[in-house]
Order: structure tokens, then C-alpha cells, then sequence
């Protein structure tokens, strides 16, 4: 009889416990239905740094529109490290009064007035990359708190995170979020590190590749401990990564240095399509409030960002390359295909491309370019013009540190 009582005491005990259990399972899946396409928008930190404040972002989000940027589809308005002042009593987070005077719920306010949207900066770790406070332990208030304010994206950085798993980091912010209940957009910047294309298309919207990006062509710029990587370099990142990317999760070869000086036009040219040929996120790194025509020409060209934003979310893929040129493929909706030939070389090269001779498979999403069998009308993505069809070799040249990405049409 005594056995059986503490045999029922203990089955008692463990439904409770069970029960309970049930009650706290957290939710780490990312919100659906949002970065259908590859988000566009700007972030704060290649220009500027450390060095933002309410002023200058309110003049960002008027230069986006008056640019010609919201109507090309820029979207996100991303304020990036060192907008945080302190923690108050209760550990809910603040921002730095003197350089946001107004608090983010107004400054969330007027960027939703104009038609977009906001996003934020913090860390998984005990601080951020600048040395402000971090996100670990305060995880679920931070979510609360930027739901509060009306944010609408969070870039989830990975300083100052000794001890902790990338994957099991990330699902609690995640889980976070959910529980906040304001659907954002979660870009996950781990760098690559714990292959983050593995578990981050369930938790987040997408995933930082590689180190960060250094505003140059084709250079490595090497801070002792760790490396920043020019444009070249990061492409090169992305080999063997295309089958994880998708819409909803996207890879994320990291922010654009278009703009910002430099690179030549040319450079500017071959980085921005080759960021679209990667079905990449377009998140402009300059200083909107300043650009010349031929910036604002490549940031807005309405081919190039059609090439990314194409519904299918198919990342191109590197087709040959040879002594410093490389020829890129991208399959696009309604049996499309975007190509683009980028010149690496510091050498103009000449084209001669047998359209009809080159059977062109992708053979992860299985898309073929068949140009013996279907004829193609092809467009010059840059200047919008007609250029022929597949029926004729392709004879052109590409200068140096350029790139000629057409679109070929069926």
C-alpha cells in the first residue's frame, strides 16, 4: 500500500512538472512571410560608425525619398552600433539621451510617417562590438522594449560572447521576439563562423557569411586578430552556399560600400550586381544625404534590382572564370536568366560568347539555359537597351574592375 501511495505521489509530480514545462516551451522559429525578396534598405555603419544620432537618421530616411531610393524599393532605415545609453533600474534598455533626444518610439514614429521602416542594432553578448550593453540575460526585455518602440528589424551581432553557441544564442532572441509579438526581421550577424546557412534559415530571415566587409575592391585589411575583406574577397565567400538561400533566408555577404568613395564607378558597377546576382540583401553603407548622380544611378537602377529581387530567390552561381574573368548565372522567373560578365583583371577582356554552344545547367535548382533550343531577346541590364538575341555570338568587352550583366528574356 505505502508503494503504491509514493508510486502515485511520483506520477502526480511528474505531470505537474511536465505540465509546467508545457507552459514555458519557447517558440524559435522566425516570423513567417516576411523577406520574401532580399531586404533593401541602408544601415548606418560603414559611413558612419559610432558617429549616429536622431538627426542624422531623420535626414537619411527624407534622402531616401528624395533620391528616388523608397521608390526603387529601399525599404529598411538601420540604425547599427552605439545608439544605446544605459540600463535603468530594472534592466530595461534606453537610448543615449543626448544623441536621441526624442526616444526611438517618436524617432520610429516619423521613419513610419514617411512610408518605412526601423531597425536596430544589438549583441548577443555582454556587450556590443562598441562596448555598449549587450542583449545576454536581458534577451526578453530587449525584445519587449523594441517592440514597444515600433521596431521593425533587428541586425543581432556576436561581440563579447564568450561561452555561448551561435545557434542556441540566436534561438533565444528569436523565441524573444515571438513572445513580444512585433514580427521583425532578424538578420543574424555571426559572421560565418558556426555555419549559420545550417540552422539559420528556422530562426532568422538571414545570416551574416563571412567577416565584414572593407571598402575595397580586392584587398584584405588585417587588424591583427581578425581581417575585414574587400568586395572581391567576400564574393569569393559565397562558393558552395547558394542551395541554403531562399525566400525568407537569404545568405548575407554583408552591407554595400557603393558610394563611399573608394571604389571607382566601374567597382561600384561590378559590387552591386554581383551583390544582386546573389539574390544578396541590398543594404546600402553610405551617406544618402550626399550622393552624386552616378551613385544614385547604380543604388537605384530599376534592372539590376529587379535581377534581385526576383520572386524565384535563386542565388546565381559562378558559370567559368579564367585568368581574372568570371561569367555568373542567375536563373529568374518565367524561364528568365540574368548574366553577368565581371572583369576582375586589370586588363580590359574581350567577349565572344557562342550562346547557342554553351549549355548552361544549374543543376542544384535544376534550371537549364537552353540557347540552341529557345531563342532568347537579351537586354543590357545597366542601360535598359535591346542588344540583340542568343541567335548571335556576343562580342563585346568588359573594362577593367567592371562588369556587363545582361538579362535575357524569353
Amino acid at each position: 500500500m505505502k508503494l503504491r501511495f509514493l508510486l502515485l505521489i511520483a506520477f502526480f509530480s511528474s505531470s505537474v512538472a511536465l505540465g509546467q514545462g508545457n507552459n514555458y516551451v519557447q517558440n524559435y522559429s522566425k516570423f513567417d512571410g516576411l523577406a520574401l525578396t532580399p531586404p533593401m534598405g541602408w544601415n548606418s555603419w560603414n559611413k558612419f560608425a559610432c558617429n549616429v544620432d536622431e538627426k542624422l537618421i531623420k535626414e537619411t530616411a527624407d534622402a531616401m525619398i528624395s533620391s528616388g531610393m523608397k521608390q526603387a524599393g529601399y525599404t529598411y532605415i538601420n540604425i547599427d552600433d552605439c545608439w544605446h545609453g544605459d540600463r535603468d533600474s530594472l534592466g530595461f534598455i534606453h537610448p543615449d539621451a543626448k544623441r536621441f533626444p526624442s526616444g526611438m518610439k517618436a524617432l520610429a514614429d516619423y521613419i513610419h510617417s514617411k512610408g518605412l521602416k526601423l531597425g536596430l542594432y544589438s549583441d548577443a553578448g555582454s556587450q556590443t562590438c562598441g562596448g555598449r550593453p549587450g542583449s545576454r540575460g536581458y534577451e526578453f526585455q530587449d525584445a519587449l522594449t523594441y517592440a514597444s518602440w515600433g521596431i521593425d528589424y533587428l541586425k543581432y551581432d556576436w561581440c563579447n560572447t564568450d561561452g555561448l553557441k551561435a545557434e542556441g544564442a540566436y534561438k533565444t532572441i528569436t523565441a524573444a521576439l515571438r513572445k513580444a509579438g512585433r514580427p521583425m526581421v532578424l538578420s543574424i550577424c555571426e559572421w560565418g563562423t558556426d555555419k549559420p546557412w545550417v540552422w539559420g534559415p528556422a530562426v532568422g530571415h538571414l545570416w551574416r557569411t563571412s567577416g565584414d566587409i572593407f571598402n575595397c575592391f580586392d584587398c584584405v585589411e588585417d587588424h591583427g586578430t581578425w581581417k575585414s575583406w574587400g568586395v572581391m574577397q567576400i564574393l569569393d565567400k559565397q562558393d558552395g552556399l547558394r542551395q541554403y538561400a531562399g525566400p525568407g533566408h537569404w545568405n548575407d555577404p554583408d552591407m554595400l560600400e557603393v558610394g563611399n568613395g573608394k571604389l571607382t564607378p566601374g567597382e561600384d558597377r561590378a559590387h552591386f550586381a554581383m551583390w544582386a546576382m546573389l539574390a544578396a540583401p541590398l543594404i546600402a553603407g553610405n551617406d544618402l544625404r550626399n550622393m552624386n548622380q552616378e551613385t544614385i544611378e547604380v543604388l537605384t537602377n530599376k534592372n539590376i534590382i529587379a535581377i534581385n529581387q526576383d520572386v524565384l530567390g535563386i542565388q546565381g552561381f559562378k558559370y567559368s572564370k579564367l585568368n581574372g574573368f568570371e561569367i555568373w548565372f542567375k536563373p529568374l522567373n518565367n524561364g528568365n536568366w540574368a548574366v553577368s560578365f565581371l572583369n576582375r583583371s586589370a586588363e580590359t577582356k574581350k567577349i565572344d560568347f557562342n550562346w547557342k554552344a554553351e549549355k548552361v545547367k544549374d543543376e542544384v535548382f535544376q534550371k537549364e539555359l537552353n540557347a540552341d533550343a529557345i531563342l532568347y531577346k537579351i537586354k543590357n541590364a545597366w542601360t535598359g537597351k535591346s542588344v540583340g538575341t542568343t541567335k548571335s555570338s556576343l562580342k563585346t568587352e568588359v573594362p577593367s574592375h567592371d562588369v556587363l550583366t545582361l538579362i535575357l528574356e524569353k
